[in-house]
C-alpha cells in the first residue's frame, strides 16, 4: 500500500488541477473576459505548478482557491505587471537601495531585502513602490520560477515614521494571494520595541500559513537563518556587498566579473575574451593547482577543464549520476530536473545528470554556467542538440568539493535557425538576448552529506540498538522544545517588565498634568 499511496496522492491533485481549470473557465472567465490579461489566463491553463501553487496555500480546497486566483489575476491586469520593467519604474526608487534582492539564507533561498528605514510614507509615490514591488517579485519569479524567497525587514535605526501600514499590508498580501508558495520566510531584524505594536496588528493580516513563516531575530540571532557571507558588517556579517544603481544587483547576465580586477563592459570583455582564453591554457599546461575564485553571486563560465574531453561512450559517462524525476517544459528545450540537482558526500552521490530535450525544428546550441565553477564539473558544458533528440549532461563533484544549497548552475539555449557549420563561440556572441532561453537549477544536499553529529563520537553508545537510538534522538528533541519555550518565557517576561514602565511613566504623567492644570487655575 506504501508504493500506492503516492501515485494516488500525484492522481488526486490532477483532478484538483482540473477541477479548478473548469470552474475557472465556467464560473469566472465566461462572465469576467476584460477582467484578466489573456497572457495570464493562458499560462493558468497550461502550467500545472502555478495553479498546484494556488491550490497548495489553500490546502486544496478549491473554493478558496478560486477567490485567491481571482484576486491574484484582477491585481496583474490592474498594475500591468506582465509589463512591468525597469523602464517604467522612477529611477530614484533603484537608486535608494530600499529594496533589493542579494544573497541566499542557509538553506539556499534567495534573500529578498527591504531597508526599513529608507522608507518614507508618502501618499503621492504609493502606486509607483507598489509596482517596484511587484517587478522585482515578477523579475524573480521569471528567472529561477518555483524557488521560494526569504524576506529580510532590515528596522536598523527605523521609526515610527518609517512604517507605512498600507504598504506593508500590500508586501504581505503579495505572497500571501499574488504569489503562492513563494515565501520560504519572513525576518525581522533588529525591531525597536516602540514598533511592537504595529507588528502585532501586521500579524492579524498574515493568516495562519504565513505568521508560521515569521521570525523576529536580534543582530546575533539573524545568523541562526543567515550565514555570515551574506550578512552586512552592522549584522555582524561579513558581506562586502554594497547596494549601487546602475547595474541592478544580481543581474547576473549583465555584470561579467573580471578575476582580480575591475567589473568590464561587455566591449572591454570581448575585446579581452580571446587573451584570457589563451591565458587559462596556458596556466592549465603548468600548473594542476585550483585558483579559487572570490565568492560572487554572478553566473561565471566553466573553465576549460569543464569542456566534454571524454570521448567515449555516453553510458560510461552517465554511469553512477543521479538520474532526475521532474521535468521543466522551455519553449525551446525540456529540462530535467525541474528545479533541483542532488549531491551528497557518498562516493554514489557526487554526479547528476541533466536531461536536455529539443522540442523545436532545429539545431538548439547551449551552454550551463555555475556559481561555483571550482566544485563541479560539467559534461558536456557547451554544445548542440539536434531536433528531436535528448543530450545528457553529468554534472559531478569535484575532488573533495561539498555541493551547497547556495550553489546555482545556469542553462542557456538558443535556436540555431542557419546551423551548417557556425562556430558556437560566434553564435553565441551574436545571438539576440530575447531570443535566449534561461532555466536556473539550484543544489540540494542529501541528509547523507551532513556531518553526523558529535554527540556520540568515540562512545559506545554509537553502537546502540536502533529502538535506543530513536529514544535518544527523541530526548534530543524534547531538551530542544524546552529550550525554545524557556525563550519565549523569557521574552515574555521581558514584555512584561517593558509594559510595567510605560505604566509607571503614564501614571507620572497624568499626576504632572494634573498638577499643571491645578496651578493654572489657581487664583492670581
Amino acid at each position: 500500500m506504501a508504493e500506492v499511496e503516492p501515485h494516488e496522492g500525484e492522481q488526486d491533485l490532477e483532478k484538483k488541477i482540473e477541477e479548478t481549470r473548469q470552474r475557472f473557465n465556467n464560473e469566472l472567465l465566461q462572465d469576467s473576459t476584460e477582467k484578466y490579461d489573456p497572457r495570464d489566463v493562458e499560462r493558468l491553463q497550461t502550467d500545472d505548478s502555478l495553479v498546484e501553487g494556488y491550490l497548495t496555500w489553500r490546502l486544496y480546497n478549491v473554493d478558496d482557491a478560486l477567490k485567491m486566483i481571482d484576486e491574484s489575476l484582477h491585481w496583474r491586469k490592474e498594475y500591468g505587471v506582465n509589463d512591468i520593467n525597469e523602464s517604467t519604474i522612477p529611477r530614484w526608487m533603484f537608486e535608494t537601495g530600499a529594496v533589493y534582492l542579494h544573497g541566499y539564507d542557509k538553506e539556499g533561498n534567495k534573500l529578498f531585502w527591504f531597508k526599513v528605514k529608507l522608507h518614507v510614507k508618502d501618499a503621492k509615490t504609493v502606486i509607483d513602490k507598489k509596482k517596484y514591488i511587484a517587478f522585482w517579485l515578477e523579475r524573480y519569479a521569471k528567472k529561477e520560477p518555483g524557488m521560494p524567497l526569504t524576506v529580510v525587514f532590515d528596522m536598523t535605526d527605523s521609526g515610527l515614521s518609517n512604517v507605512d501600514m498600507e504598504f506593508v499590508k500590500y508586501i504581505i498580501n503579495c505572497f500571501k494571494v499574488f504569489y503562492p508558495k513563494f515565501l520560504s520566510k519572513m525576518i525581522i531584524v533588529d525591531m525597536p520595541w516602540i514598533l511592537n505594536a504595529a507588528w502585532k496588528i501586521v500579524k492579524s493580516w498574515l493568516g495562519p500559513e504565513a505568521i508560521s513563516k515569521l521570525r523576529f531575530a536580534s543582530k546575533s540571532e539573524v545568523q541562526t537563518y543567515i550565514g555570515p557571507e551574506y550578512l552586512p558588517p552592522h549584522m555582524g556579517g561579513t558581506d562586502p556587498f554594497k547596494y549601487s544603481y546602475p547595474p541592478l544587483p544580481d543581474d547576473d547576465f549583465q555584470t561579467p566579473i573580471c578575476d582580480n580586477g575591475p567589473i568590464l563592459s561587455d566591449d572591454e570583455r570581448e575585446s579581452k575574451e580571446g587573451d584570457l582564453d589563451v591565458k587559462d591554457a596556458l596556466e592549465s599546461s603548468f600548473t594542476s593547482d585550483v585558483v579559487v575564485k572570490p565568492k560572487k553571486v554572478n553566473f561565471l563560465e566553466q573553465s576549460l577543464r569543464s569542456e566534454d574531453n571524454d570521448k567515449g561512450d555516453a553510458s560510461a559517462r552517465t554511469k553512477g549520476a543521479r538520474k532526475p524525476l521532474t521535468t521543466f517544459k522551455g519553449f525551446l528545450l525540456d529540462v530535467s530536473p525541474a528545479e533541483e540537482l542532488s549531491f551528497g558526500s557518498g562516493e554514489t552521490e557526487k554526479k547528476s545528470l541533466i536531461i536536455l530535450n529539443n522540442v523545436v525544428k532545429n539545431q538548439v546550441a547551449f551552454k550551463v554556467r555555475t556559481t561555483a565553477p571550482d566544485k563541479y564539473r560539467v559534461k558536456p558544458s557547451s554544445s548542440c542538440c539536434e531536433p528531436g533528440a535528448s543530450v545528457d549532461i553529468v554534472v559531478s563533484l569535484h575532488g573533495g568539493s561539498q555541493a551547497s544549497p547556495q550553489d546555482r548552475f545556469l542553462i542557456m539555449a538558443a535556436e540555431m535557425e542557419n546551423a551548417g557549420s557556425q562556430d558556437l563561440s560566434q553564435f553565441w556572441k551574436e545571438v539576440p538576448k530575447t531570443k535566449i532561453m534561461e532555466h536556473r537549477l539550484r543544489c540540494h544536499v542529501l541528509e547523507s552529506a551532513k556531518p553526523a553529529i558529535k554527540t556520540f563520537k568515540d562512545n559506545p553508545m554509537e553502537t546502540m540498538p536502533s529502538e535506543q537510538q530513536e529514544l535518544n534522538i527523541a530526548l534530543m528533541r524534547v531538551t530542544a522544545c524546552t529550550s525554545r519555550l524557556e525563550q519565549k518565557l523569557n521574552n515574555t517576561l521581558w514584555l512584561q517588565k517593558v509594559l510595567i514602565v510605560l505604566v509607571v511613566v503614564l501614571v507620572m504623567l497624568n499626576l504632572l498634568c494634573l498638577h499643571l492644570l491645578g496651578t493654572a487655575q489657581r487664583p492670581s
